[in-house]
């Protein structure tokens, strides 16, 4: 595979996007439209066969057109679009809406621990994704953070609809039972044991998972091989959320605990379930104003708001439209290996945001754990330990002293202290 490659004679690839084990997803361009970027997904007849327990390359490609054209149907703001399907000497291929923004793994590290709101708000947003899934008949199969987008605007898109398997009566699924299909963090006991038909209830045990790690900072059950993590979910209960998220508010524990049900009967009936049960805790249309660029909690502050925020001559209108420009000229400054101007830019934005969104805000809090890891790296330990002491605080309050990111932030504090000799403080915070 390479640059510059034609694909069906209209799509040329351009760079590689990501790997998994059906095969390569390429960042490309499209002729017949001038140019557009999409997403190309490729794969070997062959390979695909092999994984599906299939002797016949051609019936699989068959099955693989059928199942493009279901899936090509779906239309929700949360899936992504597909725009094409075919093959091109023995590879299929899968063209698709390219996106913009971060994968929600990432998302979750670059703002850990992950406010309990945008994790409500990713979860809500994947339920109505899931519900139009679902309605026709399709179950995903690997839903995961690296499956899913968080767009600027703070839409949650799922990414990949690549292993699901199309329920139909009159159409063959892709992948049949006795292939392991998915990622086993997040796979459903039924769906790894292959014992039963795998329904929308595998889905919705997936989005347990995510929505567990989304609030605890890691998943349920954690083991070093596929099987061992069988076990643990077949035998054991992962640690209440409500100890390791003590800030999450009460129905979430609960909620959390059905979605991870061995049994699929005895999780919530459907995606639509689920979503009446998170909309309590969903932010109320002009409660606050939307945080910068990818807010998940943005689509429901300000329900089909324009995107970009508009921007004047004179600079951008408003707090939330001062803080993109501040947030776009730190990514660039972050690019240009820059760092001392970075946590000088970062200071000048920490107060904005305080009047803007309120000390307790996950947008405060992002750009506070921000500054004070760079103002670290860059040896302003004097600058860094309010800041550090301010989250540390309220991490503890939140989340208690077992949270994994309060580790970090205790190992700066330390080196800190250690770099200005400064003794530590007996009281706790």
């Amino acid at each position: 595979m390479r640059p510059g490659r034609l694909i069906a004679g209209r799509y040329e690839l351009a760079e590689p996007l990501g790997r998994g084990g059906m095969g390569q997803v390429w960042g490309a361009l499209d002729a017949g439209l001038g140019g557009r970027p999409v997403a190309v997904k490729l794969a070997h007849s062959e390979r695909m066969a092999s994984l599906a327990h299939s002797a016949d390359p051609e019936e699989l490609r068959r099955r693989f057109a059928r199942e493009c054209r279901v899936t090509a149907q779906l239309d929700h703001p949360g899936l992504v679009t597909v725009y094409d399907a075919g093959q091109d000497g023995e590879e299929l291929y899968l063209v698709m809406q390219r996106l913009d923004g971060s994968d929600l793994a990432d998302h979750l590290a670059e703002h850990e621990p992950y406010p309990w709101q945008w994790a409500v708000a990713v979860a809500a947003q994947l339920c109505s994704a899931l519900a139009a899934v679902h309605a026709v008949g399709v179950v995903h199969r690997d839903l995961k953070p690296g499956n899913v987008m968080v767009r600027p605007d703070g839409r949650v898109v799922i990414l990949d609809l690549g292993i699901a398997s199309v329920g139909a009566p009159d159409v063959t699924r892709l992948t049949r039972t006795g292939a392991l299909v998915g990622t086993p963090v997040y796979m459903a006991p039924e769906q790894a044991t292959g014992g039963s038909a795998v329904g929308p209830a595998a889905d919705l045990y997936a989005l347990g998972v995510v929505l567990y790690e989304l609030l605890a900072g890691r998943t349920p059950f954690e083991a070093p091989e596929a099987a061992g993590l069988l076990y643990k979910k077949l035998h054991e209960e992962p640690q209440p959320l409500d100890v390791v998220c003590p800030g999450a508010p009460a129905p979430l524990p609960a909620l959390v605990r059905r979605l991870l049900d061995r049994d699929p009967a005895r999780r919530p009936a459907d995606a639509h379930e689920v979503y009446a049960e998170l909309a309590p805790l969903l932010p109320a249309p002009g409660l606050r104003a939307p945080g910068p660029p990818l807010d998940p909690t943005r689509p429901f502050l300000a329900p089909a708001a324009p995107w970009p925020p508009r921007r004047t001559a004179a600079g951008p209108s408003g707090p939330d439209g001062d803080l993109n420009t501040v947030l776009d000229e730190v990514r660039r400054l972050l690019g240009a290996g820059r760092y001392a101007q970075v946590a000088a830019l970062l200071g000048r934005a920490l107060p904005m945001a305080v009047v803007a969104y309120g000390e307790g805000s996950p947008v405060v809090r992002t750009l506070r754990k921000q500054y004070a890891t760079t103002l670290v790296d860059t040896g302003q330990y004097g600058q860094a330990l309010p800041e550090l002491a301010v989250l540390i605080r309220d991490l503890i309050r939140e989340r208690g002293m077992a949270d994994p990111a309060l580790a970090q932030l205790l190992q700066d504090e330390s080196l800190c202290r250690h770099q200005l000799a400064q003794p530590a403080p007996r009281a706790g915070y």
